[in-house]
């Protein structure tokens, strides 16, 4: 049968049915002939292999109809030496095994030439698991804590911005609106966008629950439901691709930089976690002191101990520390508190099924896979070696002095990506949870970027010393 008479399109009744059902009609066991009969009743005509790469950068082969089967088998090969830290040119055919059940048709396009995704597993060409795969490591890590009994949830809250392009269509710095939290503007370019997203991500099966403006100008906050580990990385890669498509057809440039414009807040990613063993919240305790489990308090003391070497994968650009200084609501200090928001990490108010902490330190530039692996890996060392946290501290940190800093024995987190990377050299936990592959591609590549940041002359340097000196 002909690519033309396999896709003959819907009529707009049964198109519409079609995409309110098809993740139903897949089921939770999708297998690739129910993905092929839906793809030809949607009139999918591409599909997006798509992958991450070690920087969490999305990358994507594209297929026609006629290589559907082969796709969907995993037998689609790429040459690996032309991503940043996979593997050597004399190594380079690699993999790409797609994982059904996040098949997605781009709710945007021609409705006679559809385009679908399925986000992908890279293996070697020998059909074994390429140890470079951020995606197979976090798959790792959440199998170690299956095995222990335990499923992590995970949502994050991921900020960014909206800019507006000059006449050339070059990205800016220029905002389009100077709203701040929550506010109500009138309706714009960025809350058009804003709409446009939320409808887009509702199309590719997210549950949204909340859209608004954000402190800086120009920042919107989209948050969406929590789920297990490994599809709050999916989706938080999808979400970003979503957010910049939006923002391309608005004329407007989405970014994920953590801090693009100076005196501003920055772009986080909090990231609320949990963990349930058979089917229970392990982190609530209704009797105990603030209805925190001990299995809670020891995950927070696993995520305070290795803090440090965590920011280096969190936080993984020169810029992202440019938001984690006093003043902008972003953590500058590794403790933990029961609502107040200063600290690295709080517990918010909720107990029972959604008792979780809020890990504050990450942005929304990292490696989605990557990020959520080591923040697992850090918790899980916690419950295991039952580290104390310490008590919490529910004062604002920021105003502490440092007399009552040292009496708290409160530590700060990296100043600049070149501490955080000696941190991580340190330690053991993130080398082992990424494995020698990642771990030495990934600090090869950030020493990289520090070495030719520290080596620039800014305007700041020539504006601040030119005529002074």
């Amino acid at each position: 049968m002909t690519p033309d008479k396999m896709f003959g399109a819907p009529s707009q009744h049964e198109e519409a049915a079609l995409f309110a059902t098809y993740g139903r009609q897949l089921g939770p066991a999708p297998d690739p002939e129910g993905i092929l009969e839906l793809a030809r009743a949607l009139n999918v005509r591409f599909l997006r292999l798509t992958f991450t790469d070690i920087l969490g950068h999305t990358k994507n082969v594209e297929v026609p109809a006629s290589q559907f089967r082969k796709a969907l088998d995993g037998e689609i090969l790429f040459d690996g030496s032309s991503i940043k830290g996979f593997v050597r040119i004399e190594e380079s055919d690699m993999l790409l095994k797609p994982d059904l059940h996040t098949f997605r048709v781009f709710p945007w396009g021609n409705p006679e030439a559809r385009v679908a995704r399925l986000i992908c597993d890279v293996h070697n060409a020998d059909g074994s698991p390429f140890e470079g795969d951020p995606r197979l490591c976090l798959k790792r890590i959440a199998t170690k804590a299956a095995e222990l009994g335990y499923v992590m949830n995970a949502g994050v809250e991921a900020e960014f911005f909206l800019f507006q392009r000059d006449e050339t269509g070059r990205a800016t710095t220029v905002t389009h609106d100077s709203a701040g939290y929550f506010d109500l503007t009138p309706v714009d370019l960025g809350e058009k966008a804003r709409r446009m997203i939320v409808n887009d991500l509702e199309a590719m099966g997210f549950e949204v629950e909340a859209a608004h403006h954000e402190v800086a100008p120009g920042q919107p906050e989209i948050d969406f439901k929590y789920a297990d580990v490994i599809r709050t990385a999916d989706d938080l890669t999808t979400f970003r691709f979503i957010v910049r498509n939006a923002a391309l057809a608005h004329n407007l440039h989405a970014t994920f930089m953590p801090k693009p414009i100076f005196g501003q807040n920055g772009s986080g990613m909090h990231t609320h976690q949990s963990l349930f063993k058979d089917g229970e919240n392990i982190f609530y305790d209704a009797e105990a002191e603030y209805q925190i489990s001990d299995a809670m308090r020891h995950y927070i003391g696993g995520l305070k101990a290795h803090a440090k070497a965590l920011a280096a994968i969190t936080n993984p650009l020169v810029n992202s520390y440019k938001r984690l200084v006093p003043g902008y609501e972003a953590p500058v200090d590794i403790a933990w508190s029961q609502r107040n928001r200063s600290p690295m990490i709080r517990v918010p108010d909720r107990r029972g099924v959604g008792t979780r902490v809020e890990f504050r330190m990450p942005d929304p530039a990292c490696n989605p896979y990557l990020a959520l692996a080591v923040q697992l890996a850090a918790g899980l060392a916690g419950l295991e070696q039952r580290i104390d946290p310490g008590p919490p501290i529910d004062t604002n940190v920021w105003e502490l002095s440092k007399e009552e800093r040292s009496r708290y024995q409160m530590e700060s987190l990296p100043a600049n990506l070149g501490e955080a990377i000696v941190e991580m050299e340190k330690d053991d936990l993130i080398r082992e949870t990424l494995g020698e592959h990642l771990f030495g591609n990934y600090v090869h590549a950030k020493k990289q970027e520090w070495a030719e940041y520290i080596a620039q002359v800014t305007r700041w340097e020539l504006d601040r010393y030119l005529t002074t000196y």
